[in-house]
């Protein structure tokens, strides 16, 4: 029986889940584009601009009290035109109007709200509004009031704002640093000053709420490789094992949550993202190389486990987030009561269970309810309820996946279905890397199937170039990709290619790269956002700091590094190396907002290690990927390729070359012999 709706707008015809979410708002809601932009023009309207994404709690919040209230979408279609974005589908407007937001109020976040003249320039800007006046905030219609007043008794006082923005914004995206020259001092002193952010009791940096960040745990692994500082190495495996032990980490299903509102990891906001758990598996299969610590391994494996069952589409693609809620209430689908657990495992079972993952009579998150965590030590765990741990361990286990199957049965949070590129390719580098470093042949076939599914679905001949595009949903794929998704499919497919040694692999990153310099870069250096053929805006921006995923500009570096230890062409080295010495002072200043171009820097200081291996030997594959070697390229098949150039079986045997500036040691014919040279 369908369901009838007494209000339908435009965002019906959408496939953004998120912009389809708000189709029966009583808002006269229109996506971006040409329809709505007109408009604005045509009736000299100000604009009202909300972006958002499907996962986003604050955004189901604002949608429910007050673009769901009649009397409030009356006022905001009498006074504006209405645009509704989704910001995993248009990070290029998204990017705009988050720095606006950002230099008005000092902060930034989602929902976001920007009101715009007819000409998409902000004139004023905020997040999250409440619908009566709250903690210092007008009530969202008092702002709307306000705005639509402004816009139409004080236009002078809008147009001089919205000029002055329009200039900031345009003097952000002019910004250029001075070129210095590249030297290892930046890396240590970016170590140092990450040390400084440093939480030494429950990792992480900074305080609540608090965020992953593994670009910058990744380049911290790199630090420690290269100086053997166990400062640096101890702040990421500390971390890590905070978080492994958190509620912000699924301890029944695998994966993250996208951040902790506390400092110590146990209250998430419970939506899961892709990038989240594609950048977090990845830096735990480094950490488990760096260290040794199986705890990593296994938490790497249970996390890309979970999004190949719950995050996988049919054709291999993986799909973007999951939401936080489920039946209107934020995290019921993750949490437990004892009563719960007594009648699903037995009162001395739930018992021990209720111990271990931290489930009180009063709980520990809203309602009495619990959050899954292990605040003690297993063994602490065991003596207290007079067992050894290798008695607890298994009964644990068996819990566990009792309780996996009872959580089955429960209404799941909303699943964002459309498949981004960037995101894709994030995913894609962390299982080809736990392939490789795991030698995990289920893993390197769901890769296999996930980067054929995005240069099929997602990517096109055109002019010569190769040509992605954004986004997959409902079996149709649109809008021009972003300098990210270039340079993350381009990182994916390499590593792909490394785990494989299968040539096309390697073909299709190398056309990416050349596609991503034709349409991305700078004439003066670094990067844009968009392409040069994409739809103009009001300021063409570039993507230089990390925020939630790697910058755009970050990712392209490190593609076009790893293309030079291939080949050693400068037409890669080149334009890296020039945004690296454009950077350099940016990165001291404020490394945290540059972990993954911090490890480009590195890559390119380094003399990576140049790989070889012909002929299958499956103990020479391990050797080579089992170390924590970052700075490494590795090659092998019938890819054209310089480095694979002379490189031959020895007496018909399997061999490994080693070598640096394409300079070789004498060829190694056991897995022992080259595991030396790696030292």
């Amino acid at each position: 029986m369908s369901q009838t709706h007494a209000y339908t707008n435009r965002l019906i015809h959408e496939t953004s889940p998120y912009l389809r979410q708000h189709a029966h708002n009583p808002v006269d809601w229109y996506p971006w584009g040409d329809e709505a932009l007109q408009r604005a023009k045509a009736e000299n309207k100000p604009i009202l601009l909300s972006i958002g994404y499907a996962a986003c709690h604050w955004c189901h919040v604002m949608e429910r009290e007050s673009f769901e209230d009649p009397a409030t979408a009356a006022e905001m279609n009498a006074g504006f035109v209405c645009i509704k974005v989704d910001r995993e589908e248009r990070p290029d407007v998204d990017s705009i109007y988050m720095q606006a937001t950002q230099l008005m109020t000092g902060h930034g976040g989602w929902p976001m709200t920007v009101f715009l003249t007819p000409e998409c320039v902000p004139y004023y800007a905020g997040t999250y509004f409440p619908p009566e006046p709250r903690h210092g905030m007008p009530s969202f219609r008092q702002l709307l009031e306000s705005m639509a007043d402004a816009f139409k008794n004080r236009r002078g006082d809008v147009e001089e704002n919205a000029r002055r923005m329009h200039e900031a914004l345009q003097k952000m995206a002019d910004a250029r640093g001075a070129e210095h020259s590249l030297d290892r001092t930046t890396l240590d002193t970016a170590a140092t000053r990450l040390g400084e952010r440093f939480d030494a009791r429950h990792g992480g940096f900074g305080n609540a709420p608090k965020f992953p960040q593994p670009m910058n745990m990744s380049f911290l692994l790199r630090h420690y490789k290269r100086t053997r500082n166990a400062k640096s190495l101890g702040m990421v495996t500390l971390t890590l094992r905070k978080m492994m032990r958190g509620g912000i980490y699924d301890h029944l299903g695998g994966g993250f949550a996208r951040y902790s509102v506390d400092e110590y990891w146990l209250v998430p906001h419970f939506e899961k993202m892709l990038y989240d758990n594609a950048l977090l598996a990845g830096v735990l299969v480094e950490a488990w190389q760096a260290s040794g610590d199986d705890d990593f391994k296994r938490v790497a494996g249970e996390t890309i486990d979970y999004v190949l069952r719950d995050m996988t589409g049919p054709e291999g693609g993986f799909y973007a987030t999951e939401d936080a809620d489920s039946e209107g209430e934020e995290g019921k689908f993750y949490v437990w009561k004892p009563a719960e657990l007594a009648r699903l495992l037995g009162e001395q079972t739930a018992k021990l269970v209720c111990d271990y993952y931290d489930v009180g009579p009063h709980g520990n998150f809203e309602h009495g309810n619990s959050i899954l965590n292990i605040p003690n030590d297993p063994d602490v765990v065991a003596a207290r309820n007079g067992m050894k741990l290798s008695e607890l361990e298994p009964v644990v286990a068996q819990a566990r996946e009792r309780m996996l199957w009872a959580r089955s049965k429960r209404v799941r949070p909303g699943r964002d279905e459309k498949i981004i590129t960037a995101w894709n390719g994030l995913m894609l580098e962390a299982i080809a890397k736990a392939a490789a470093a795991f030698r995990r042949e289920d893993y390197l076939e769901a890769a296999r199937r996930n980067a054929a599914f995005v240069l099929e679905k997602l990517s096109r001949r055109e002019g010569g170039h190769l040509r992605l595009l954004r986004v997959h949903k409902d079996g149709a794929s649109k809008l021009n990709a972003y300098l990210e998704d270039y340079g993350a499919l381009a990182n994916g497919l390499l590593s792909l290619y490394e785990a494989s040694l299968e040539a096309g692999w390697y073909e299709a990153a190398r056309d990416l790269a050349a596609s991503m310099l034709d349409l991305f870069e700078d004439e003066h250096g670094g990067f844009f956002f968009t392409s040069k053929d994409h739809e103009q805006l009001i300021t063409r921006v570039k993507d230089d700091y990390d925020n939630a995923t790697p910058a755009g500009t970050s990712l392209a570096v490190m593609a076009l590094l790893r293309l030079w230890a291939f080949t050693g062409e400068d037409r890669w080295r080149l334009p890296a190396e020039r945004v690296l010495r454009q950077m350099k002072e940016y990165m001291v200043k404020a490394p945290g907002g540059f972990g993954m171009l911090l490890c480009g820097l590195d890559f390119a200081l380094a003399d990576p290690l140049e790989i070889v291996l012909v002929g299958e030997d499956e103990a020479m594959r391990a050797a080579t990927f089992r170390p924590f070697l970052p700075n490494k390229v590795v090659a092998g098949g019938e890819a054209d390729i310089p480095l694979l150039q002379g490189k031959t079986l020895v007496d018909g045997k399997p061999a490994a070359y080693v070598c640096q500036r394409f300079t070789c040691q004498a060829p190694a014919l056991t897995a022992e012999a080259l595991a030396r040279q790696l030292e």
